[in-house]
């Protein structure tokens, strides 16, 4: 379980450093900063799947991402007695992602590129990968360390020993090495990362491939945007908890049945309701009903992940499904640790009252994402790595 969510220079993340617990809640007004927040942690998710460089590309390019404001920011700014203004840089440019499960840490530095001839001189390059034991990074709990082309591992012994001098800038060491005697923990992390799963792009409009019929083939994980609505849950059904999917659907939709219809090679989705001469297909449910679905199908997946990230998962849903939504959610909690990215005063409510959830409500402040009545002493404690 992460304990430790750490971000720097990031969008309108300055410095932010989160206690995570098993269940968490990431709110805010909007523009206060969730988004980002979500975001860094995708970011952090492609690392160990080669795609970190691709993705900041997609968002427009370091430059685009880096926090915009001033290096730091004055306890006199702060009390207007001056606006924000930009003053001599200390540090190079940089962004740093990283997390601590209380075992082992990481982190990752981007900064700019050498000056080179080539064509791709605005790829960010990696200055800096750390991976250590213990909550915090300290010399003494080192265990593999990047240093821009170079990557070193200690030995038992404590001794320092090469993996590669030749690690191009733009590849992370999560993705591109694999040494299990070298460098136990750097697949240990690789694999804990690989296993997160993150549900944003929940597909509910008119064309949205839940909505039609599927290819008959096992499927434990509901893909990211749903499109393998009935053949997840026939999995589900299958070799998973079947009595559970029956449990939420009565849970939201009292009197209710779904289940999994063949069409040819392929399988459908039907729902039965109370007062209706027949089942509805996939097609003719509503987007708030279908968005419900694809939540149980996410959440009571047979195989739970390490981490699951659902961002705004009350979109479309009537305020009175909100608490079943909680309780679903709670449930799913007892098997991954779950993050929520909501701005819904109901579904939070529930979930701190009944799941006991911790709650990171976000806003901003020149610019700044904060956590609200958290001053920055009291983060948890955390070092980053120098180049």
């Amino acid at each position: 379980m992460l304990t430790t969510l750490a971000i720097a220079n990031y969008r309108s993340i300055r410095n932010l450093i989160i206690p995570l617990s098993r269940l968490n809640i990431v709110t805010g007004a909007n523009g206060s900063g969730k988004s980002s927040l979500y975001r860094a942690l995708r970011l952090l998710a492609f690392t160990a799947q080669g795609r970190l460089i691709a993705a900041l590309a997609d968002e427009g390019g370091l430059q685009s991402t880096l926090w915009a404001g001033p290096e730091t920011i004055s306890a006199a700014v702060r009390q207007g007695m001056y606006p924000p203004q930009g003053t001599r840089r200390n540090e190079p440019v940089n962004l740093k992602l990283g997390f601590c499960t209380g075992q082992l840490g990481y982190a990752i530095d981007l900064g700019l590129p050498s000056p080179s001839a080539s064509m791709f001189g605005a790829d960010p390059a990696i200055k800096r990968e750390c991976i250590w034991s213990g909550a915090f990074l300290r010399p003494a709990g080192l265990l593999v360390d990047r240093k821009n082309w170079g990557v070193h591992t200690r030995a038992a012994d404590g001794s320092w020993r090469q993996m590669t001098e030749n690690l191009s800038p733009f590849d992370s060491m999560l993705a591109e090495l694999a040494d299990p005697h070298a460098a136990p923990e750097m697949l240990t992390l690789r694999e804990l990362i690989r296993s997160w799963r993150f549900y944003d792009h929940l597909r509910t409009d008119i064309d949205a491939p839940a909505r039609r019929v599927q290819i008959a083939t096992h499927t434990p994980v509901l893909s990211a945007d749903g499109a393998s609505l009935a053949a997840t849950w026939q999995t589900i059904c299958e070799i998973g908890d079947a009595d559970g999917l029956k449990e939420a659907v009565s849970d939201a939709f009292p009197g209710a049945m779904v289940g999994v219809q063949p069409v040819g090679n392929g399988l459908q989705i039907m729902m039965r309701q109370h007062g209706l001469l027949r089942a509805l297909s996939a097609a003719e449910l509503s987007e708030g009903t279908l968005r419900y679905l694809l939540c149980i199908a996410a959440l009571l997946s047979p195989r739970p992940p390490a981490l699951m990230v659902l961002n705004e998962p009350e979109s479309s849903l009537h305020p009175d499904l909100l608490p079943a939504l909680a309780r679903l959610i709670i449930k799913a909690s007892g098997e991954s640790q779950i993050v929520v990215v909501s701005h819904s005063t109901r579904l939070v409510a529930a979930l701190e009252r009944e799941g006991g959830a911790t709650t990171i409500a976000l806003e901003k402040e020149y610019g700044e994402t904060l956590v609200q009545g958290v001053h920055t002493l009291e983060q948890p404690s955390w070092r980053w790595p120098k180049r």
